[in-house]
């Protein structure tokens, strides 16, 4: 679990098939600004939003592998040595909740419609993929490339964010340029609740019956 507030960007070394051979998995090494204390393999680590487990390290240089359906999914299958990636550390018990719960599994990739700088903050539109249509609400929470946002205005297939200078100058967002993927996890609770209100009215369809007014 996560909280969307980035800790620190990391260089990708390198992005090579994974040593084991397994078909399709890719093993991608990253150099840290700083060792992350007390990680040991098999912790687990958010790079540009994606929840991946640690396989090998040393020191600041560490490793992680992506299977074929993460590489699908995510920008990662984009990645490539000399790139920047926004990075988070798992959280603690304990630990402050400084953003909103996020999981490190992303639902899908957004595109970058619009950038604009007004005055000192910067207002993106995202567009939403099909899977994620209509997934989010003014002032609700959510994740790009692992950064929690508060979205701004929202239509059924975009929403829009503001970004602050410090947002801009800790995350990557400010190297975005119009039509750039960007990983995009909807809010964990919104999404459960989305779920099972589908569930209902799938439900009820399927009965023959309609909501009266008010248990809509």
């Amino acid at each position: 679990m996560f909280t969307g507030i980035v800790t620190q960007r990391a260089r990708v070394a390198e992005v090579a098939p994974s040593p084991s051979g397994a078909a399709g998995v890719v093993r991608i090494t990253v150099e840290l600004e700083r060792a992350v204390p007390g990680t040991v393999v098999g912790d687990s680590l958010a790079l540009d939003g994606c929840c991946l487990t640690v396989v090998a390290l040393d020191g600041a240089r560490v490793a992680f592998e992506a299977i074929p359906e993460t590489l699908r999914k995510t920008t990662l299958s984009r990645r490539r040595a000399g790139d920047r990636v926004n990075l988070e550390a798992a959280l603690k018990v304990g630990d402050a909740l400084g953003g909103h719960l996020v999981q490190g599994h992303v639902d899908g990739v957004g595109v970058l419609r619009e950038v604009a700088r007004r005055g000192d903050d910067v207002r993106m539109v995202i567009g939403l993929p099909d899977t994620l249509r209509g997934a989010t609400v003014p002032k609700g929470s959510v994740a790009v490339d692992g950064v929690s946002l508060t979205v701004g205005e929202c239509a059924e297939d975009w929403f829009s964010v503001y970004l602050i200078p410090h947002t801009l100058d800790v995350t990557g967002l400010a190297e975005k340029r119009t039509g750039d993927p960007v990983n995009l996890e909807a809010d964990v609770v919104g999404r459960y609740v989305e779920h099972h209100v589908r569930r209902w009215m799938s439900g009820l369809a399927s009965k023959g019956a309609v909501p009266q007014e008010g248990t809509r």
